[in-house]
Order: structure tokens, then sequence, then C-alpha cells
């Protein structure tokens, strides 16, 4: 469905390095986050970074990989290091994983854990796309790729500088009690086994910081949290009935949330003149070039 190839040319948009990890059943964890290995010349252990040590990783069909080897992840998505034989090694900066799977049905696979769906800030659903947009991916691609000719429009240091303005977008009150509303309604519905985390009202707000950004806006409007919430909880919804990990189904749970949860009546406000700013936030660059 081109899932690798959105996640190749993301990598490819994206200034700096892009290491690819593929799931099979037999990975081991050494083969993503890297090893200690004996010199026997100097007699010392040296650390081999493993893939994961990136500025862009591409973990392809994540779910073929065994719980054990997934789990393998966990640290680095969520503290940007990885603990090898007690010794701890921070990864690069920007760092960002990206994630295909396939659907549970299909044989070989295994199911994320909770705790790993919960450190991917979005999930996109991929499904079959028209006639008429299959008919240009076959054309495009008689003479050759067309991610061959993607280049990079952005440095990592650019993307750092994006990343720290997201952050002084401002949230006012109510975005937030909205926010937090819509996250509380996930851990009582009665369809819901386990609901979304309070790491999930994090990333749903720094998601819709970012959309006001791209935007133009320097604060955050409920419109932004109602069209992200969908990809932010979904995936961390565990439905009760038998039903378990069912994405399908948090977004028809998700969406009915957002219907019965009512939106605050606001402009988003606007930053206060004292509001704090990161002093070490380079200005952000341009986003259209």
């Amino acid at each position: 469905m081109g899932k690798t190839m959105l996640a190749r040319s993301v990598a490819a948009s994206v200034g700096g390095s892009f290491k690819r990890i593929q799931g099979t059943p037999d990975l081991l964890p050494s083969d993503i986050t890297g090893t200690t290995v004996f010199d026997q010349q100097n007699h010392t252990f040296d650390f081999i970074p493993g893939p994961l040590f990136a500025n862009v990783v591409l973990v392809d069909e994540v779910n073929r990989a065994t719980p054990r080897a997934q789990a393998a992840l966990l640290e680095a998505m969520d503290e940007r290091a990885v603990t090898v034989d007690g010794v701890r090694h921070p990864l690069p900066s920007p760092l960002f994983v990206v994630a295909t799977q396939n659907p549970l049905e299909q044989h070989g696979t295994f199911p994320l854990p909770e705790g790993q769906l919960d450190r991917f800030a979005l999930a996109i659903d991929m499904g079959y796309v028209s006639p008429a947009t299959e008919k240009e991916v076959i054309v495009a691609q008689l003479h050759g790729h067309p991610i061959e000719q993607l280049r990079p429009v952005v440095t990592p240091e650019e993307v750092a500088g994006v990343q720290l303005a997201v952050r002084d977008t401002f949230v006012s009150q109510p975005v937030l009690d909205f926010t937090l509303a819509v996250v509380t309604a996930t851990r009582r519905h009665p369809d819901v086994a386990l609901g979304a985390s309070p790491r999930a009202s994090v990333t749903l707000i720094r998601c819709a910081q970012a959309r006001a950004l791209l935007k133009g806006r320097e604060f955050v409007v409920p419109d932004d949290v109602k069209a992200l919430a969908l990809g932010t909880l979904s995936h961390r919804i565990v439905t009760s009935n038998g039903f378990g990990q069912d994405p399908a189904r948090g977004r028809k749970i998700v969406q009915t949330i957002l219907d019965a949860t009512p939106a605050p009546v606001t402009d988003g406000g606007h930053a206060p003149p004292n509001a704090p700013v990161s002093p070490a936030a380079p200005p952000a660059p341009s986003l259209t070039r």
C-alpha cells in the first residue's frame, strides 16, 4: 500500500542520516540498539552503534519482529537514548522513528505492546488507492522511481529549530481543558478497556501546536485538537468485549467522543506579553521552500 515508500519519502525530505530496520522473527534487540565487542588488539570493550543511531529510522514491518525485539525501541523512543551493558548512549537529535506494520490477521505478525503503541505520536491507516491514482503510480514508475528525485528540503538543525518553535506555540486554558476532556473520556468509555495515557495528552497538545504553527498561528484553537485526535489517540486505545487492539474501532470511539464533547467557543487566545520563550530557540525556517 506504499507504507514503506511514504516513510522513505519522509526520510529523503529531511536532511541527516537515515537507517532502515527490517522486522523479522529472528531480529534481536542488539540488532537494533547495537552491541559491545571486545577489541583484542587494544584489550578494550568498544560499543558498536546499531541502526537506531540516525536522525530518521525506518522500522519496516515492525509487527513481524518479536515483542522482545520490539521492546528495544521503548527507551529510544521515550528518552532518546539506549542502554547497552549498563552504559547509556544518547541518540542523535533530531530523532524520528517511522514504523510500518501489516494487519494482525496476516501470518507471522505479533501485536505491538501497549507501551510501544503509546510512544508513537501518530498512526496513519493506508488502504487501497483509487484506480486513477494507481494508474498515476504505475506511469510514474515506468522509467524509474520518483523517490530517486527527492532531495532534502530542511537540515537537521532547521528541524530542531522548528521543534523548539512548536513548544512556544500558545495553548489557552479552554483549549487545554477541552483536550483533557477528550482524553479523559477515552478512559471512561464503556467499550474501552485501556484508555489514552497522560503521554497521549502531551502528544495531542504537541501535535496541535505543530498544526497551529503550520497554519501560521502563534496559538492553538480547538480545531487543531479535533483534527489530530483521531491520529494521536485511536491506536493507543485497547477496546473491551474481546476486540483488543482494533485501530478501526478505536477511531470510531474517538470520533464519538469528539462529537459528544463541546468545544470551547474561542479563537485560541494569544500568548500574553510575558509568555515564556525558549532562549535557545533559533528562528523557525521557512516551511514553503
